[in-house]
C-alpha cells in the first residue's frame, strides 16, 4: 500500500482488511473505470443512518422533522466538505489529468464524495459497528445541539430571512465564473448585501449549490460582524 493511504488509515484509525476498498474509496470516475460512485452510494446511507443514531441519542427533546433538518444539515456536502479537508484527501485523491488540471482535488463535491466512499468502504470492509464509530469520530468536533435546527435552514432562506428581519433589501447573487468540462462544471458565484458593504463568494456543481455557499459565507460575515 502507499505510504500516502497507510497514513490515511491511521488517520480514520481504521486499519483495512482489503486495501483496495481503501483504494477504490479514493478514486475518481475520471481515473479509472474502477473507481468510487458505488461506494458513495452506499456510504450515503450508512451516513445518515449512523447521524441519526447520533442524533437520536445526543439531542432527546427534538422532535422528528427538526431531527430531520439537523441531519440534512450535518450530511450535506458542505458539511462534509471541512471534515474531508481535515483528513486530507485531498493529499490521496486519485483524480484523471484534466480532472486534477481543473482543481478537482479541492472541488468540494468531489471531496465529500469520497469521504461518503470511505464510509462505505469502511462498511464492507468490517460492518456497520466499525463505519458507525468511525462517523462518530468524524463528527466529535462538530457541536451538535439543539441550536443546529436553525442552522439547517438552507443558507438562501436563513439569509433572507435575516435581512428582512432588519428591514434590509434582500441580496443579490450573480454567476462570476463557470469552470471545468460540460460533464462537470463548476460555478462561482457572488452574493452582495450592498446596503452593508459586503461581498461573498461561492461555489457548487449548480447555480442553485454555488448560491448557497456563498449566502452560507455571507451569513457568517455577517455574524462576525454583529459580535464585533
Amino acid at each position: 500500500m502507499p505510504p500516502a493511504l497507510s497514513e490515511l488509515q491511521q488517520r480514520l484509525q481504521h486499519q483495512f482488511s482489503d486495501p483496495r476498498l481503501l483504494q477504490r474509496a479514493v478514486t475518481h470516475r475520471s481515473f479509472s473505470a474502477e473507481h468510487n460512485e458505488r461506494l458513495e452510494f452506499l456510504g450515503d446511507s450508512v451516513l445518515n443512518l449512523a447521524v441519526s443514531s447520533l442524533l437520536f441519542t445526543r439531542l432527546r427533546d427534538l422532535p422528528e422533522g427538526e431531527l430531520s433538518r439537523v441531519r440534512a444539515h450535518l450530511v450535506r456536502q458542505e458539511s462534509l466538505h471541512p471534515i474531508a479537508v481535515r483528513l486530507r484527501l485531498p493529499e490521496v485523491l486519485r483524480l484523471g489529468e484534466g480532472e486534477t488540471r481543473s482543481g478537482g482535488k479541492q472541488r468540494p463535491s468531489i471531496l465529500a464524495d469520497a469521504l461518503e466512499a470511505l464510509i462505505g468502504a469502511v462498511y464492507l470492509d468490517a460492518g456497520y459497528q466499525a463505519a458507525q464509530a468511525l462517523v462518530q469520530r468524524l463528527f466529535e468536533g462538530v457541536e451538535l445541539s439543539p441550536r443546529l435546527q436553525a442552522e439547517a435552514k438552507d443558507a438562501k432562506t436563513a439569509l433572507q430571512e435575516w435581512l428582512q428581519g432588519r428591514r434590509l433589501k434582500l441580496p443579490l447573487y450573480r454567476v462570476v465564473q463557470t469552470t471545468g468540462a460540460a460533464h462537470s462544471q463548476v460555478f462561482h458565484v457572488e452574493c452582495e448585501v450592498a446596503e452593508k458593504g459586503l461581498l461573498a463568494t461561492g461555489q457548487g456543481v449548480s447555480r442553485r449549490a454555488a448560491e448557497q455557499a456563498a449566502a452560507s459565507v455571507m451569513l457568517a460575515q455577517l455574524s462576525t460582524r454583529n459580535r464585533a
